[in-house]
């Protein structure tokens, strides 16, 4: 420098205030660093008070390990820690804080008391900090006063306090979350606005402490581990169905070793695992957690502790993904499966189930009706026609039973009522007097196994009894047929079926139906006359490209190392337009899967060929779209948005307000 401005140390002052600067930005970094320690001090409660957005005090009350004088005279010097005592320490961190430097940051920048061990301890700049006895307490007590009084050039960068006390809340939340196991309890301005309770599940936590409106059971934990007795990591994420989603990723949370880091991978991998179920451009809500070992992760490249770096993060990326995806298609299967379940018609005919469990059982020789007599829900006979009137109660069949078409009949037993009514029947249309003529008639020296042998043993009785039967058959049959009834508004096509309306949209069935024979044959690949090259940048890459190997190669990137750092591909999917750039980033930069590779190619041609909105069908080329659609296995199109939509009887009675 010239010599007007020599190069000369600053005093220690201005050098706190520059280093405090770093960390301390705002009030809710003191939050942050105080709630560190205290959640590192092992502490069951933790009370944080704000009060003017935390500018004014901030105040936060645990009841961990506590500190000793020895403690207090030097926690708030720069660099003082009991975290960590050499730089091996840097490499296997078991705590949130480390560093030394956020107790001497808070009191660069404000004033600084704490309370604990039967001492206060106020923090001073330019001398000693002055301890004075004070009552002994269980726990430790931090106070912050005055942010940026002695700093007004900073202090005038600060928002209104109404904003910075939203600030100083999303950091207690986000510390919260990932502590389950401690209660934490929020008060601002003396009021108290979070109470969270010890020992909640993850998914509760998460649930209530963000406010989510949702009804909690359309959460779900979903975990995972790395391969191997000591895995390198492990993770829980808490995530929502489709039914639940955001317009923004800004609601899917990464934790890594209890700490918040902002990873966009990670964020992208819980995207990936999405992808397909969620409509087009909404993002699922999820909180994922995530242990790894600390030797494989690097949290000292931020200030705040922020981001981290890590050794290799393809196989987390990896097991996130495929993970998440794997729940996302369980669970789209398995409401398929019972929405399809339910919409199996009832039987609303007339006929008697097995009365007795056991086949070899006997009648019952008493006159009045058996108590295990069991009748079907809707009996249409014209004996039961009033004591249908007064009976309508809904009875959801038992799908999970390997007899669910004999329980779904076996609504409830028989009341006085039915026996009355079951008297007049005997005697109207069979000529049968008492219940043990009944009985013996009925079942005489024969095992009534199942409740087809019922209905006919019921038939022969009477013909308009096999009438009724017969025209169930062909009710049923009836039922289960698609009735194409046209399409409307250059987009929708309508169809019955299990009296109900299907509104179903032409261009994502038709996208469906493309997209799965695609992914049929996505072996199918085109050789390259001049192979891809590829040049890692580092031996992780090389790592990562030696465990994508074989599944590159099974959607048809053909793929081989020449030399370290070197590889070479061969041939591509046949449907794939890129560039070898293109397949690099897709790899390194974005960390796409390559299960998701194809699949994107697969939902882009799927959608370009496809039925467009606006394009006319005839009537048998869209019947036969309906019967194709009705038949495929997820009722999505691949961009998550659902092929038809559903109108029950019900349901269009009373959108018409009609009872």
């Amino acid at each position: 420098m010239s010599i007007e401005n020599p190069v000369r140390s600053l005093n220690p002052e201005v050098a706190r205030k520059i280093a405090a600067g770093e960390v301390i930005d705002r009030p809710c970094a003191i939050v942050r660093e105080l709630l560190d320690n205290a959640i590192d001090s092992k502490a069951t409660s933790i009370i944080v008070e704000i009060n003017g957005g935390g500018i004014e005090k901030i105040r936060i009350i645990d009841d961990g390990c506590g500190m000793t004088k020895e403690d207090l005279q030097n926690c708030a010097r720069p660099h003082a820690t009991s975290k960590i005592s050499n730089e091996i320490d840097l490499m296997n961190l078991s705590t949130l804080g480390f560093r030394g430097e956020a107790l001497a940051s808070v009191a660069a920048v404000a004033r600084l008391s704490i309370i604990s061990g039967g001492w206060k301890m106020r923090a001073s700049l330019t001398e000693d900090h002055i301890l004075e006895p004070y009552t002994e307490i269980k726990g430790t007590i931090v106070q912050s006063e005055g942010l940026f009084e002695n700093f007004p050039a900073r202090r005038q960068f600060l928002k209104r306090a109404a904003t910075e006390g939203v600030m100083c809340k999303n950091t207690f939340i986000e510390k919260a979350m990932s502590n389950p196991q401690i209660g934490f309890k929020l008060v601002m301005d003396g009021v108290t606005k979070l109470d969270l309770p010890p020992n909640q599940s993850l998914k509760d936590r998460f649930i209530f402490a963000n406010s989510i409106l949702e009804a909690q059971n359309l959460f779900y934990e979903v975990s995972a581990k790395a391969p191997g007795e000591n895995p390198d990591w492990s993770f829980t994420a808490v995530i929502g169905e489709p039914a639940v989603s955001r317009s923004s990723k800004k609601d899917i949370f990464i934790y890594t070793n209890n700490r918040r880091i902002q990873e966009y991978s990670l964020v992208q991998a819980v995207e990936y695992g999405g992808q397909g179920f969620f409509p087009n451009g909404t993002y699922p809500v999820a909180a994922v957690f995530i242990k790894v070992n600390p030797q494989l992760v690097d949290f000292n490249i931020h200030p705040a502790k922020k981001e981290a770096r890590f050794y290799d993060i393809s196989d987390l990326h990896h097991g996130l993904s495929s993970n998440i995806r794997a729940f996302f298609q369980n669970y789209t299967r398995s409401n398929f499966e019972e929405d399809k379940a339910a919409d199996e018609p009832r039987q609303d005919d007339f006929f008697i189930t097995n009365p007795f469990p056991d086949a070899t059982s006997k009648a019952s020789s008493s006159d009045s009706a058996p108590d295990n007599f069991l009748f079907s829900q809707n009996i249409q006979s014209k004996a039961y026609s009033d004591y249908n009137s007064q009976n309508t109660t809904e009875v959801k069949p038992d799908y999970s039973s390997e007899k669910k078409t004999y329980e779904r009949h076996l609504n409830y037993k028989t009341s006085e009522t039915t026996a009355a009514s079951l008297s007049d029947f005997r005697s109207k249309y069979l000529g049968i007097k008492s219940e043990k003529a009944f009985s013996d008639s009925f079942f005489e020296s024969k095992s009534i196994e199942n409740e087809d042998y019922t209905q006919q043993a019921m038939a022969a009785f009477h013909p308009e009894i096999a009438e009724k039967i017969a025209e169930q058959e062909k009710s049923k049959e009836r039922n289960d047929k698609i009735k194409f009834l046209g399409s409307t508004l250059g987009t929708f096509l309508l169809a019955e079926k299990n009296n109900c309306l299907y509104v179903i949209d032409q261009h994502a069935a038709h996208e469906r139906i493309l997209f799965d024979k695609i992914m049929a044959s996505q072996g199918n690949r085109q050789p390259l006359l001049i192979p891809y090259k590829i040049k890692t940048d580092s031996k992780s890459q090389d790592n990562q490209l030696e465990k994508l190997q074989k599944r590159l190669t099974e959607i048809g990137f053909e793929t081989k190392q020449i030399e370290s750092g070197s590889w070479e591909i061969t041939s591509i999917p046949e449907r794939w337009t890129g560039t070898e750039y293109d397949l690099r980033t897709l790899i390194f930069v974005k960390q796409v899967e390559p299960e998701q590779i194809i699949r994107s190619i697969a939902a882009m041609t799927a959608c370009h060929a496809a039925v467009k909105d606006g394009y006319y069908l005839d009537d048998e080329t869209a019947a036969k779209l309906v019967e194709t659609a009705f038949q495929l296995e997820d009722p999505h199109c691949p961009h998550g948005r659902p092929i038809y939509t559903v109108f029950s009887r019900q349901k269009l009675f009373e959108l018409v307000k009609r009872t």
